[in-house]
């Protein structure tokens, strides 16, 4: 049985018919926020090296934003979906697959790109940057890794009759070498007896291209989020790690210091023992482990 529509058309008939250009149509592209977890030069070698979170940025090459520092990224193919699109931008920019990817938000701000309209399908990444090779595009200049931090320069809340509305003022920090870019992005929460809205907004910025100050701020909040009640931190890890380094890489997520005992009592849980041990000179040698995944 065929059914009509209310013009007398059959599906095959409606489809021959159907003009796409008569309804306007964005760009789609994604952006990608690649985390990973590196370790400082130390000159000191008595001393356990530091690590600091950072994310890859791309120098662009062309207008907009000529020079200016950007996730890296690209536009959605036609025959592939935002995420065969995002993992090609991986490998394309990372020389490695089958890593952690999460998508985080789509940003559709009919004005967030001065060429048309276009959305961008974000995505997070987390990788071990010792098994990385990175490659600028062929729209960039050159790739970087940039240390990254997010601070909170103040907050308030307010009443409202029936619920509340929370605002939140980060700073955002990225540095590598002499380059310093910075943001203050603004988060507003509203709960209400019509529901809940979460909105960000960018209030000041400095070196970075497009809203992409607001979408790195996005994903340091997913990551600090899922870091406490996953095991979302193991793909930041080597195959082999100290406890210590595991505890230095959910210091750098969640940006403050973490005592020794508590966090292995709430965390030892996602390292088994390999019965192998640390060979680092100048140092007393450590238990090794392995990743333990979580089973769900």
């Amino acid at each position: 049985m065929e059914y009509r529509d209310e013009n007398g058309l059959t599906e095959q008939e409606f489809l021959e018919r159907y003009r796409p250009g008569d309804y306007a149509r964005p760009s789609v592209a994604v952006d990608m926020v690649i985390f990973t977890a590196r370790e400082c030069q130390n000159d000191n070698y008595r001393k356990l090296p530091e690590k600091k979170l950072q994310i890859l940025l791309i120098k662009r090459g062309g207008h907009p934003f000529l020079g200016t520092w950007a996730l890296p990224g690209g536009f959605v193919n036609p025959d592939e979906t935002t995420e065969q699109a995002a993992r090609r931008e991986l490998l394309e920019e990372t020389d490695v697959k089958n890593v952690y990817l999460e998508q985080l938000y789509t940003f559709s701000e009919p004005k967030r790109d001065p060429r048309t309209w276009v959305m961008s399908c974000a995505y997070m990444a987390l990788i071990d940057s010792k098994t990385v090779e990175i490659h600028a595009g062929d729209d960039a200049q050159c790739a970087e890794w940039f240390d990254v931090s997010l601070t909170t320069e103040q907050s308030r809340i307010q009443d409202l009759p029936d619920g509340f509305v929370s605002v939140t003022d980060y700073r955002l920090s990225l540095s590598s070498g002499e380059n310093k870019l910075s943001a203050i992005v603004r988060l507003t929460k509203t709960r209400n007896a019509q529901g809940a809205d979460c909105r960000y907004e960018i209030l000041s910025g400095e070196g970075l291209a497009f809203d992409h100050a607001k979408i790195i701020a996005f994903a340091i909040l997913r990551l600090r989020g899922k870091v406490t009640y996953t095991d979302i931190a193991l793909n930041l890890m080597a195959e082999h790690f100290t406890l210590t380094e595991l505890q230095q890489v959910y210091e750098i997520i969640l940006d403050k210091k973490l005592l020794k005992a508590p966090f292995r009592r709430k965390y030892g849980y996602l390292a088994k023992e390999t019965g192998l041990l640390s060979g680092e000179a100048g140092h007393r040698p450590s238990k090794l482990f392995e990743k333990n995944w979580i089973k769900e």
